[in-house]
């Protein structure tokens, strides 16, 4: 771990939402919610009344009705994303890119050309304001997890710097959700036995951490609590896994519509994968019920594919074995992930060959040719298939 503060993690503001006041001046200042069935963000002036990201509309209408609902635009964000990512770039050379309105910076052995990493702080959130026009919080530390834990803290349109020194001081007196992989389960948890702070984790022993939470959540919590994290910043990492979801509001679908949407999942994430030249080995299929439990299946295929149709099987194979708790406790959203991800070029093909390979290329070709929407399966005529978000480069 470097001696000084070099890492930096930007994070922008309520992006949706941000990129919405920014374009209509009538919206700045007002409470703003993107998407109306179900909420895509909220701008801050709408955060203060409790409306949150992937809440129902009609909540959270009832929890601000004064507030202005306004529709998606993918490719407005898509181009805003480029652009803060270019003064990135222009920033430091070593960009490792979270999602589209986040990344981590190091600025390590920048100070003899752009000053202290403070002052780099300050320029990038001052260039992003001005070449782009958009809010953006900057935290800054000596490990990723504090700096990201930092940006959280400053948030809207603030800079935190941890010094090395003060580093434990902040962190213990935050709340135990401020730790990477506490949610709402792993929180309960923890509370139940009295733990409500990260300086109460940090005094237990490994080993009574991992007695609760088990063996791998355990070890990472004890290192983080005491802000060990010795990753570094790496560019052009690939991701491990990619994935798609689709928020379904409470009203209660036929297994024959569950079935479209997975259906439609899978056609996006086969041609993702296929377009980054990769193939995966585990398929997931992630649910959230009406309670806000949330469940997650998996099976691992015998071999590597990117094929459309094994993943489809795969999830429909997963999905039917969970029906009956869907029919129980009902269903608010569903995805799909597919992990173990390797370079397609490195896998041998596996006899005998199939001409479903054949089939996927002819479809991606014609789909690149004349649109997402040239040619689709029966199953998704005249469905609504969800919106599209921007992506970072897989």
């Amino acid at each position: 771990m470097s001696s000084d503060v070099t890492i930096l993690h930007a994070d922008l503001d309520s992006f949706y939402a941000s990129v919405e006041q920014r374009d209509d001046p009538r919206l700045r200042g007002r409470p703003v919610i993107v998407g109306a069935g179900v909420v895509l963000a909220a701008s801050y002036e709408a955060k203060a009344y409790g409306v949150r990201t992937a809440m129902g509309g009609g909540l959270a209408r009832r929890l601000c009705p004064h507030a202005v609902v306004v529709g998606p635009r993918m490719s407005a964000y898509s181009e805003a994303s480029k652009a803060v990512f270019e003064v990135f770039a222009d920033t430091s050379p070593l960009v490792e890119g979270l999602s589209i309105d986040e990344a981590f910076l190091d600025v390590r052995g920048l100070r003899r050309i752009a000053g202290p990493p403070m002052d780099i702080a300050v320029r990038l959130r001052r260039e992003v304001l001005e070449r782009v026009g958009l809010p953006i919080t900057v935290g800054v530390a000596r490990t990723k997890f504090l700096a990201k834990v930092a940006s959280g803290v400053a948030k809207p349109d603030g800079l935190l710097v941890v010094p090395p020194g003060g580093e434990l001081a902040f962190l213990h007196l935050l709340p135990v959700e401020r730790l990477w992989g506490v949610g709402p389960v792993t929180a309960d948890k923890l509370r139940e036995r009295g733990i409500t702070t990260v300086g109460e984790v940090a005094r237990l022993a490994e080993s009574a951490l991992v007695a609760m939470v088990g063996r791998a959540a355990g070890r990472k919590l004890h290192a983080l609590a005491h802000n060990r994290d010795p990753r570094p910043v790496q560019v052009g990492r690939r991701r491990r896994s990619m994935g798609a979801q689709r928020a379904l509001g409470r009203t209660r679908r036929s297994p024959e519509a569950l079935d479209a949407v997975v259906v439609g999942l899978v056609d996006r994430l086969a041609r993702r994968l296929r377009y980054a030249r990769r193939v995966c080995r585990t398929v997931v299929l992630r649910l959230r019920f009406d309670d806000f439990s949330r469940a997650t299946r998996s099976h691992t295929l015998p071999h590597s594919t990117q094929e459309t149709e094994p993943i489809l099987a795969t999830v429909r194979a997963l999905l039917a074995a969970t029906m009956p708790t869907i029919e129980r406790q009902g269903l608010t959203l569903v995805g799909v992930a597919l992990g173990n991800l390797e370079d397609a070029g490195a896998v041998q093909l596996v006899l005998p060959f199939n001409r479903r390979r054949a089939l996927d290329a002819t479809l991606d070709s014609v789909r690149d040719r004349f649109g997402t929407a040239a040619i689709t399966r029966a199953v998704l005529l005249g469905r609504d298939q969800g919106l599209s978000v921007p992506l970072l480069p897989d």
